[in-house]
Parts: structure tokens; C-alpha cells; sequence
């Protein structure tokens, strides 16, 4: 298509409208432009073409021999238009949100409350897609991911949604009511850790460990670094966020705790305009992180 030999998109559907109307005050107030816009466009379409396309008849308009067929050509090829948005809108509404975050967080942090939502918002369905990976979400389809770190994920929009704090827990038998600095030569105990959770080496470090030192086990994910340690087999770094329940109800205990050191879990979603079902699940998360 050479897009050089078509007039104006505008004019053509200021024509439209006022060959489909009669008038050019109709046309005007469907467009939300003025009478002399519609006129302006339809002398500007005549000037093109050479040749008329509308006259004016008593208090209205009616269309020439050649306005009738561009107007019935217009109509088409607009409804053509319009069938195809409504259909891609269709499509969005419909489809599921795609998010994705790390196993640990969905099961720890986001299924005890997406609860709420459901509750709230029955019409918008939501596909929870837990991995390891960093998925690139235009790439592959993705609405958004809440993802950990420091919020440095440039080419998207990033907004904090919990700045958790990090503890060292183990097993109320393990610890026996003792905090990390009375635990003795902690090198002694077998340390879990989850080969997709830098963040627990980081943390480490902060909490003054010689790494160096310490056995650790890494195991395929942080889900089984928190059951090894539920189950007594030795002490864990982990986002007080994902071990609150466990610390509530007593399955764990915290040695220590420390500050978050600028590391935090994400709404990652990309930039722009965001679609109706997004903003919802959007604000709801920072509510649900409010508490």
C-alpha cells in the first residue's frame, strides 16, 4: 500500500460521518469536533479527488454519484477496522493474566492471599506460573513478574512491592532457644540454601558469616531449603516475608535478623499503557502488601 496516495485518515472519516448523517453538524457532534472542521475536511477530500462529493440540499447535505460509492467504500473498510479491534480487545479481556514469580514466593507469600482477589475480581482470571527462571515477558507473553532483587531491571516499569527483612531459622529443636551468636561453631550445622536465591549468600555476608567456612547444600529450590530446614536438618537464610507463617506458627525460629540490603520483591511489568485486568491485580498486590 502506498500510504502517499490516500488523503487523510481524518478526513476520510469526517466525510463518512457526514455523508452517513446528511448534515455537518451531525457529523460534528458524533466526532466531538466542529461544524467547520467536517466542512474544512470535506472541501480539502474534494480538492483531492477534483470533483464533489457533497452538496448541499435545504438545511442538509447529500452525496454525489462519486460521494455515495467513496462513503460506501469508507463504511466498509471503517466496520472492517473497528470488527478488527473489537475482536483483538476481545482477546485481551478474555485471555488470562500470565505472571510469573519464583515457586517460594507463590507459595509462601502470594497463594495465602490471591484469595482475596478471586474474591474480588471473579471475572479476571489469573495464570500463576511459578519458575526459577528470568523470563522475558514480551518475549514470552508475559503480563508481569514479581521478581527479587534491586529493582534494576531497566526497559521496564519497576515498582517496590515488599522490602523484606532476611532471617537465619532453623528448627525449634535444633535451636533449642539459642540465637545464632550462642549456637557455638556454626560451621558444625549443614546450611540450606536454594541454587536460585543469590540473595541467601548476599545476606550471609551481612549477617557477619565467614561463607567460606560453612557447609552449605544447595538444593533445586528454596521451597526445599525451607522443608530441609523445617525438618531439622540444619539452619536456612531466608526472606522473613516467605517464613512468616512458619515463624508464626512455631515450625521455625529465628536466629537472627537482619535488614533487607536494598533487596526486595518487584512488580515487573512492562512500560506503557496498562491493560484494565493488569491495573486491578497491580493495585490489589499493593494492597495485600500493606496488609
Amino acid at each position: 500500500m502506498d500510504w502517499r496516495e490516500i488523503p487523510s485518515l481524518a478526513a476520510l472519516r469526517a466525510f463518512e460521518a457526514a455523508a452517513r448523517l446528511e448534515t455537518f453538524s451531525a457529523a460534528a457532534r458524533e466526532l466531538n469536533v466542529t461544524h467547520a472542521a467536517i466542512a474544512q475536511h470535506v472541501r480539502s477530500l474534494e480538492d483531492h479527488f477534483g470533483q464533489k462529493l457533497m452538496l448541499r440540499e435545504g438545511r442538509g447535505m447529500r452525496t454525489t454519484a462519486a460521494g455515495r460509492r467513496l462513503a460506501a467504500d469508507l463504511g466498509e473498510g471503517f466496520s472492517t477496522i473497528a470488527a478488527g479491534v473489537r475482536t483483538l480487545m476481545d482477546n485481551q479481556r478474555q485471555r488470562p493474566l500470565q505472571v510469573t514469580m519464583t515457586p517460594s514466593f507463590a507459595e509462601a507469600w502470594l497463594m495465602p492471599r490471591i484469595g482475596q482477589f478471586w474474591s474480588r475480581h471473579p471475572d479476571i482470571e489469573v495464570a500463576l506460573i511459578p519458575s526459577v527462571s528470568v523470563i522475558d515477558l514480551r518475549r514470552d507473553g508475559f503480563d508481569m513478574a514479581l521478581r527479587f532483587g534491586e529493582g534494576d531491571w531497566p526497559g521496564y516499569d519497576v515498582e517496590p512491592l515488599v522490602m523484606s527483612p532476611f532471617v537465619v531459622v532453623a528448627a525449634p529443636d535444633l535451636a533449642k532457644g539459642r540465637m545464632l551468636d550462642e549456637m557455638g561453631a556454626l560451621d558444625q550445622y549443614r546450611w540450606f540454601t536454594s541454587e536460585a536465591s543469590r540473595e541467601q549468600l548476599v545476606w550471609g555476608h551481612a549477617a557477619g558469616l565467614d561463607m567460606a567456612r560453612i557447609n552449605f547444600t544447595e538444593l533445586p529450590n528454596n521451597s526445599l531449603a525451607q522443608a530441609a530446614a523445617r525438618a531439622g536438618h540444619g539452619v536456612s537464610i531466608q526472606a522473613q516475608t516467605l517464613v512468616e507463617g512458619d515463624l508464626r506458627d512455631g515450625r521455625l525460629v529465628a536466629l537472627y535478623t537482619g535488614e533487607s540490603e536494598g533487596l526486595g520483591y518487584h512488580i515487573v511489568t512492562p512500560r506503557g499503557p496498562k491493560p484494565p485486568a493488569l491495573a486491578a491485580f497491580v493495585s490489589w498486590l499493593r494492597r495485600a502488601a500493606r496488609g
